[in-house]
């Protein structure tokens, strides 16, 4: 069974949190496991973390990158 786009649970979420290779921070809305692959035969998961900036916009990095803010 595949684990892609599944929601993941964790310690930080909704909390303030920073992106540490950018510095920017917001609220960490979700983790979600991802198939990243570019190949239908082959699965790339990945956890990426889903961060709200302040100006409502949301961008993803890998869950390893987030810390309190």
């Amino acid at each position: 069974m595949s684990r892609a786009y599944e929601y993941q649970p964790h310690r930080l979420l909704r909390k303030r949190v920073r992106d540490i290779p950018s510095g920017v921070e917001g609220v960490l809305m979700a983790v979600i496991t991802e198939d990243v692959s570019d190949s239908p035969g082959f699965e790339r998961l990945v956890d990426l973390a889903y961060i709200r900036k302040a100006s409502g916009r949301e961008f993803t990095t890998a869950v390893e990158n987030v810390e309190p803010a």
